[in-house]
């Protein structure tokens, strides 16, 4: 079976690994320190991932990036969007031949604005670039840890290269589903992060579903504008990338920036709601200026 390494001991990276090995695969998992490494390998995942006691056998963790790559047909980003850059500068010195380069990476860079492909795309060589990918859709962990059906879509240039990073994602409770617009993909699953905040929000200050309802859907419409602008396919804010993902986001308890909204609405200072989370919300809240009122703050975020 083809072996795949995962970069980022993430809620979504362990995640990943844990159904794939399931699957079969052989996954190594790439941990920054010996000792993470360690705890990992002989302990498990932890109060990260309750749903998994132990790692599946197929499944192992290594802090030696070399080790981690060598004979991988693929390797997932699973790393915060923020830290990309600086993770595909390691991983680039360790690809070769036709390897998938799947990022699963929900967001875009802070300063330059790019999106995951575009970092990674920077900072590999040219040849490479027909095997880069992107993954997003409605994927909440603890649901698919918890072996309940979940649906996904794999994005790349090429078609031929989508349909075998599809093949490769694709396990018994995630159906992944291939498409050539990476642009939409990538905006889809990035943008949804902002209107799930203030869906937060809505629900935290009580304002019902029908509040909601028109949230999140004037939100789809400006996400789908501004994709649209920037070169995506319209249709693909229609399906998983876009209304999928955005429905899950902004209507789940397990989703993290709904989450964060939520407590906003309660006073609480955003960095002591980012400390007391186990994982990173993927919006980036430095804009959110810490002397704001609720009111104000709602104001903005629905405003904007």
């Amino acid at each position: 079976m083809p072996k795949v390494a995962i970069v980022g001991t993430t809620t979504w990276g362990m995640t990943l690994g844990v159904i794939l090995a399931q699957k079969g695969l052989r996954v190594r998992l790439w941990a920054r320190t010996e000792e993470e490494a360690a705890r990992l390998q002989n302990e498990g995942p932890g109060s990260v991932l309750p749903e998994v006691t132990a790692f599946p056998s197929r499944l192992s963790v290594t802090s030696s990036l070399s080790e981690a790559m060598a004979e991988a047909k693929a390797v997932i980003l699973a790393v915060p969007s923020q830290t990309m850059r600086q993770n595909i500068k390691r991983v680039s010195q360790h690809l070769k031949d036709s390897m998938l380069i799947i990022s699963a990476a929900k967001g875009l860079e802070i300063g330059s604005g790019k999106r995951m492909s575009q970092v990674i795309a920077e900072e590999i060589d040219p040849a490479f670039h027909p095997n880069i990918c992107v993954l997003s859709g409605p994927n909440l962990s603890r649901e698919i840890l918890q072996d309940l059906p979940a649906a996904t879509v794999v994005a790349a240039e090429e078609e031929s290269v989508a349909r075998a990073a599809q093949k490769l994602l694709t396990a018994p409770n995630l159906c992944a589903y291939h498409n050539t617009d990476v642009i939409g993909v990538e905006l889809g699953g990035a943008l949804k992060n902002i209107i799930a905040l203030a869906a937060g929000v809505a629900d935290g200050l009580g304002y019902g579903d029908n509040a909601k309802a028109a949230l999140v859907t004037r939100g789809l419409a400006e996400i789908t504008a501004l994709g649209v602008t920037l070169g995506a396919n319209p249709l693909t804010f229609s399906g998983l990338a876009g209304l999928g993902d955005l429905i899950a986001t902004c209507a789940s308890p397990l989703s993290r920036n709904h989450y964060v909204g939520v407590e906003l609405t309660k006073g609480r200072r955003l960095e002591e709601i980012v400390a007391s989370m186990t994982s990173v919300a993927a919006v980036s809240y430095t804009h959110l200026r810490a002397h704001e009122t609720r009111h104000d703050l709602v104001c903005r975020l629905l405003l904007e």
